[in-house]
């Protein structure tokens, strides 16, 4: 129970006097009480005067809660909330609490709003569409080979032989606070608690090698650091990147067009704004990969990742292709740097400006384009103002883009942009989303994707996804064995009607098409749900789940999508392994500090009964509390 925590924790962190034991007695029935948008908007009145107390006042307090609620090891609940507390703290000094950011903040954080409407933006473009816009047409060449790899977060310190059922989110590790022999010794290539040690990931790339040694080049879409986000610090984040970009170099032969994901950062997803003044930066990240793109992407566009907060465009040598990488993050509902002001910022960093400007010079030059990123933009982590803003790019630039190519979700997906999402069909279709599953086995058999490109159109002929199963007999006593999974095109191709002609591009269309069989034939819709994990995880998805899928694969715009995150579902493993129900927006956040207090407030919901009054007459809170 919470508060027969607290009355254990609290008098371990200092005695509490006069304002400040109303102030914790606001904050913990508040937590209670928060159960709709509006006792969210509540909640951050006591909040904002704790954060005005300061960023330690904040955080011990909040570690306090974690601690007492059981919600995750004290370890944990101190690093992540040490970490991105004081980015909470500080957007909570600058923004009202009644506010419309307010509202993102409580939808973002606790998951208890709805995010509010969009706000009206125009992109501003250089020129409109062309009335006669450059069609590109197949000549019958056969098509070239492009690698898409993702969210390989690689643990260097995997241990083989340590405990892989552990109470904490990642295991593997040799934790200060664990003792006692194993009840389930790591094996050396990896682990469904665990993420990616590095023979996992040198598999990967050897892998790519193997089924594709004449691709053309690889598309890599963020995600290199480990889910360990409580004891992640910049000096790991920095090595981890470099080291990854030194393996990419030593076994991919092909150039590599690559783009920074959430995890690449610390705290993790922590992208500040240029408008925001802070000591807690990520211009380390751009750093470190301006100098270690360089030798895939050119001196050119490794200045760009510097100047341009991760973000760069090149012309694929030889072909008449662009390619966009760009920082999604800035667009992203976890990182908790978008909420420190009330006034609404449309282009943080002016990202949906260099997309235009990209895609602009791409259709003067007659090119087109590839978009890729980290977290695809229909997801319910996506802001809603900014998806809406960047679809308005991808409709005007609808004959420039080829596809889109993200990763983030960890799982195998695509989502469909169409020109008027109020009558969604293969006619409207105008853009496709491709989402790579994950290497890290912590969502299911570790995978990438192999994909046949027309070289005149550059349109995707074929999408074929490779994995090693983790559960084979022979996993850990050899080396990974890679094999394919299943070819989109022989799979899917013969279900649309009528089938998918050999000439055809998997194009918008054929992926609408498809999404119409799903909702008409089930076979085929849980056959599709078998590959999301490619086998390794496989989660019964009934009507009421499929309604909601087939939604999102018709939501390349963050709005359109049906997802509805309960807050509270996700508690750490139980003392026998078992997993908690995971969404998918927190498979990708990660165990972090809006994990913690979503389920805080769950928690704190369950235990208000007696418990709250039994802190109230306790009158203990954190030292810090009492300093300013």
């Amino acid at each position: 129970m919470l508060l027969k925590g607290l009355l254990t924790v609290l008098p371990l962190l200092g005695r509490l006097r006069g304002a400040a034991g109303d102030l914790l007695s606001d904050i913990e029935n508040a937590l209670a009480n928060a159960t709709d948008c509006a006792s969210c908007h509540a909640l951050l009145l006591p909040l904002q005067t704790l954060a005005h107390l300061g960023n330690a006042a904040f955080v011990d307090t909040i570690v306090a809660l974690c601690d007492a609620s059981g919600l995750e090891d004290p370890d944990v609940c101190q690093g992540a909330i040490g970490l991105e507390g004081p980015i909470l703290a500080h957007d909570l000094r600058q923004i009202s609490a009644l506010g419309q950011t307010a509202t993102k903040f409580c939808d973002a954080v606790f998951g208890l709003c709805d995010p509010p409407p969009v706000n009206a933006f125009a992109v501003p473009f250089p020129r409109a569409a062309p009335a006669h816009p450059r069609t590109f047409k197949s000549t019958g060449r056969p098509p070239f080979q492009v690698v898409h790899i993702s969210d390989v977060h690689i643990d260097r310190f995997y241990t083989v032989g340590s405990e892989a059922n552990c109470t904490k989110p990642i295991c593997c590790r040799n934790f200060a606070d664990q003792s006692g022999a194993p009840s389930e010794p790591a094996g050396p290539n990896g682990n469904a608690h665990c993420d990616s040690p590095v023979v996992l990931a040198d598999s990967l790339l050897e892998a790519t090698e193997q089924f594709a040694p004449d691709a053309a080049f690889t598309l890599f879409t963020g995600d290199v650091v480990e889910g360990a986000v409580w004891l992640v610090n910049e000096t790991e984040v920095t090595n981890d990147l470099a080291a990854f970009n030194a393996e990419m170099a030593a076994k991919l032969k092909g150039p590599i067009f690559p783009a920074i994901g959430n995890h690449d950062s610390v705290p993790v997803n922590s992208f500040p704004r240029n408008t925001t003044v802070t000591t807690i930066g990520s211009q380390f990240v751009f750093d470190t990969q301006s100098a270690g793109w360089a030798q895939f992407i050119g001196a050119a566009a490794a200045a760009e990742v510097d100047h341009n907060s991760g973000s760069y465009s090149v012309v694929v040598s030889g072909m008449n292709l662009r390619i966009i990488s760009v920082n999604t993050q800035y667009w992203y509902k976890q990182n908790f740097w978008v909420y420190d002001s009330d006034t609404q910022q449309p282009d943080p960093n002016g990202l949906l400006a260099f997309m235009v400007q990209e895609l602009q010079a791409a259709e003067d030059a007659g090119q087109r384009a590839f978009i890729i990123g980290h977290m695809p933009m229909g997801k319910e982590d996506a802001l809603n103002d900014q998806s809406n803003y960047y679809n308005q790019i991808t409709q005007r630039y609808k004959n420039t883009i080829a596809a889109q190519f993200f990763g983030h979700s960890h799982k195998d997906q695509f989502e469909i942009a169409y020109s008027d999402f109020n009558d969604q069909t293969a006619e409207t279709a105008t853009s496709i989303a491709i989402i790579a599953p994950a290497l890290t086995p912590t969502s299911g058999n570790p995978a990438f994707k192999i994909y046949d490109i027309d070289p005149d159109t550059f349109e995707i002929m074929d999408a074929r996804v490779y994995i090693t199963n983790i559960t084979a007999p022979d996993f850990q006593t050899s080396a990974p064995q890679w094999e394919l999974f299943y070819s989109a095109r022989e799979t899917y191709g013969p279900l649309v009607t009528p089938p998918l002609p050999a000439s055809a591009p998997l194009d918008a269309a054929f992926w609408h098409n498809l999404t119409e069989v799903f909702a008409a034939n089930d076979t085929a819709f849980q056959m599709f749900n078998t590959f999301l994990s490619r086998g390794g995880d496989v989660q019964p998805c009934d009507d009421d789940c499929k309604t909601v899928t087939i939604c999102d694969m018709r939501a390349l715009r963050a709005e359109n999508n049906c997802d509805n995150p309960t807050p509270g579902l996700m508690f750490k493993r139980d003392g026998n392994g078992a997993e908690p129900p995971v969404s998918e927006s927190d498979a990708c956040e990660g165990h972090g500090t809006a994990h913690i207090l979503k389920a805080l407030v769950s928690r704190s919901q369950n235990d208000h009964a007696q418990n709250f009054a039994r802190v109230r007459r306790s009158d203990r809170v954190p030292r810090s509390v009492l300093q300013d």
